[in-house]
């Protein structure tokens, strides 16, 4: 039997168990172009399963394949696959970053924008001058010949000659960007040889560039025509702005690219985010000082909607602030309840009884139009030098914003929301408007329609029929592989502590019960433990319960922790405990192999914060999803429970990395064992294989478990410790 055709681009010797296999579907799926969506426990090979044939699949049809992640390590990872690909089949590769981390004179995208469209027109104008100049040459030595026709001629050059020579003394004064402008100048082919040697970092090509005071990023971007491979960021796709200007980099239509999202679990979560909408008083205030400014005949009607909605907000604000509870705002944003069953929100309403112009809708586009010249005059100001940076419009922003309010607020998936948070600087208390976007695949639809095929993976993908719901997919191929590794290096237990309800984690007598399991875990683990927790509060109050108790060194993270660096001081330890939330950096996309960690512990079903504005996802998937037949309802379902679990799966990951790794993987909480909790057991939302290897036990039985298994394994480094 002949090899697949796209095993050339497989880098290592012989493929992981199914990696071949899930190699041949992807590569089936992308023929018939459809999307996959592909399940993997760790060590299934996901990255390479994926990259290799939509690699083939590209090379024959002339596309490129862009793999994305919103993990660090993973990206790196991307780079070390991607390098050892080359060294087999040779691909041209880019690895891309956005402009603020390749910036060498750090300023932001707009004022990037204008200096380098000025750089350029200036360059240009000089080349246009060095070419006239050589002309005119020409034709002074013709006319001097006796050509008087030469003469005439070089009149004309003369004048052209003039008029350009002013406009580079204006550009004397004008702000370039030298960097951009020894791009436009030097020869810069040796860059490109240099790039396509090898697969070069962001990083890489920064420091090429800062040596040779190139601008690295537009070099970069230069050379991402027609590569076989891209690596980026989730927001170069997610965002339909920024991919469309990425795709035109590519030099490619979208029907000529392949996407494979890493970690596509996240795609949900990231693509609501981008979709979301928010506007602060800071920038209507702004706003209304802007146009006090502006004599142009549209500030009057721009003026009447930007004050009615300011005035609206902090109406609306003050109103929804509790008795007492402007004192406890703190230096995050807060939610604040403004939505309305039967009409709409507060804040509309507000603003229309606030409003006394002439027409929201005329006077909003006015606004906008007026904000359209501002922004364009900006521009202009900061391309001739008038200024040393480009102003932001602020009334272009709020007109968009309460245009989009107004227009979208009422749609299905659309949640309006005001949010407070105290100035750090002044103690003031302002507030946000947000419109937040419940349904991601308002996002993600059109992007997945748009391309030739999508690969979509992760440890914790399933159910596939909600994924495929919630990210607007059509025509899908889906496959799953469980963890490859043996059984008998695992155990996974489901331990019957109480179930850890919100009212309960305060209960005194549940607190002791899984302390106690804690210490369990901790004292008969050989090696470090990882235990996460439904939040970091709660993680911070088993670290204080088990401090002193003599159970090696106890780690803590915490939002404002450098999550990299407590990784680092972790895994270099021989005997640590790591306590932090299944809701931070470190539940997933991050590997603990062998001895980094031989136990996880998750404590409590981990649910998130079930605020107005996850009911409203909730409410949003019910509506959008009413005709689905599952066992329950789609809101709680796919808004809560499925991603809760996947969350619990990726935790429960990051031990048992590779074929000889072993460890044990604990849940600990009376919801994940086969015990009837109604409809508050989660055991039946993990998928069949993974529920088959959970193990229920009693608390005060784990320490002996595992003894027992770590025994089996010669774990124990001298005398095991005693139960």
């Amino acid at each position: 039997m002949s090899e697949s055709p796209h095993l050339r681009f497989f880098p290592y010797e012989e493929p992981y168990p199914n990696q071949r296999e899930a190699m041949d579907r992807v590569a089936n799926a992308l023929d018939r172009g459809q999307d996959v969506l592909f399940e993997g426990a760790p060590g299934t090979g996901k990255t390479l399963s994926a990259l290799v044939p939509a690699l083939e699949h590209a090379r024959e049809r002339d596309r490129t394949v862009v793999i994305t992640t919103n993990v660090h390590q993973q990206m790196r990872q991307f780079v070390e696959d991607a390098r050892a690909i080359t060294r087999e089949e040779p691909i041209r590769a880019v690895v891309f970053k956005g402009k603020s981390s390749m910036c060498h004179i750090d300023v932001d995208y707009q004022e990037c924008q204008t200096l380098r469209d000025t750089t350029r027109e200036m360059v240009e104008t000089e080349s246009e001058v060095r070419e006239l100049e050589a002309r005119q040459r020409e034709l002074l030595a013709e006319s001097r010949e006796g050509d008087a026709g030469a003469a005439e001629a070089r009149e004309s050059v003369m004048d052209e000659l003039d008029e350009l020579e002013a406009e580079i003394d204006e550009y004397e004064t004008a702000n370039v960007c030298a960097h951009y402008r020894n791009n436009l100048v030097a020869d810069t082919d040796d860059f490109f040889a240099w790039l396509f040697e090898d697969v070069r970092t962001p990083e890489d090509v920064y420091a090429y560039a800062d040596e040779r005071e190139l601008c690295g990023y537009e070099l970069l971007k230069e050379g991402m025509e027609g590569v076989d491979l891209v690596v980026c960021n989730y927001h170069h796709l997610l965002d339909p702005n920024i991919r469309e200007q990425f795709f035109r980099w590519i030099d490619r239509d979208p029907s000529e690219i392949i996407t494979v999202f890493d970690e596509a679990h996240n795609v949900e979560d990231a693509a609501r985010d981008h979709a979301t909408r928010t506007l602060t008083e800071n920038t209507l205030d702004a706003a209304l000082d802007e146009l006090a400014e502006s004599d142009d005949s549209r500030a009057e009607a721009a003026e009447n909607v930007v004050r009615a909605f300011r005035d609206a907000l902090v109406e609306t604000r003050d109103d929804a602030l509790g008795v007492g509870q402007r004192e406890s705002v703190g230096e995050n944003w807060e939610d604040l309840s403004i939505a309305n069953d039967d009409r709409r929100d507060d804040l509309t309403l507000a603003f229309l009884r606030s409003y006394e112009g002439k027409g929201i809708d005329t006077e909003t586009e006015l606004a906008v139009q007026l904000g359209q010249a501002l922004d364009e005059e900006y521009e202009r100001r900061y391309r001739d030098g008038e200024t040393t940076t480009r102003t932001e419009c602020q009334t272009l922003q709020v007109a968009r914003f309460v245009s989009t309010w107004m227009e979208e607020g009422t749609e299905l998936g659309q949640y309006p929301v005001v949010s407070v948070r105290r100035d750090a600087a002044t103690e003031e208390v302002y507030g946000r408007a947000e419109l937040y976007t419940c349904i991601p695949r308002r996002v993600t639809e059109a992007l997945f329609d748009e391309v030739a095929a999508s690969v979509l993976m992760s440890a914790t993908l399933r159910p596939f029929d909600v994924t495929k719901d919630v990210l607007g997919l059509e025509d899908v191929a889906s496959l799953a592989y469980e963890m490859g590794y043996p059984e008998a290096n695992r155990r996974t237990f489901a331990v019957d502590t109480p179930p850890l309800f919100a009212s309960e984690r305060n209960d005194p007598e549940t607190q002791e019960t899984v302390a106690s399991l804690l210490r369990d875990a901790i004292r008969f683990t050989p090696g470090n433990t990882l235990a996460f927790f439904p939040s970091y509060a709660e993680a911070e109050r088993y670290h204080e319960r088990l401090a002193g108790a003599d159970l090696g060194r106890l780690y803590l993270d915490g939002p404002g922790e450098d999550e990299e660096d407590l990784r680092r001081k972790f895994v270099e330890s021989d005997d640590a405990t790591l306590f932090t939330s299944l809701w931070g950096t470190l539940a997933e996309g991050v590997s603990f192999d062998g001895d980094d960690a031989r136990t996880v512990a998750v404590v409590g079903v981990p649910y998130p914060h079930l605020s107005d504005r996850m009911e409203a996802v909730q409410d949003a998937y019910d509506r959008a999803f009413a005709d689905r037949d599952r066992s329950r309802d789609p809101g709680w379902a796919y808004a809560v429970e499925i991603p809760t679990i996947r969350k619990t799966r990726q935790a429960l990951g990051r031990v048992v990395r590779g074929p000889d790794d072993f460890g044990v993987r604990i849940l600990a909480d009376r919801r994940y064992t086969s015990a009837d909790m109604g409809k508050y057991s989660v055991r039946g939302a993990f998928p069949p294989e993974e529920r088959e290897e959970l193990l229920d036990l009693d608390p005060t039985k784990l320490k002996f478990a595992m003894l027992n298994f770590y025994g089996d394994h010669d774990a124990y480094d001298g005398t095991p410790p005693e139960p």
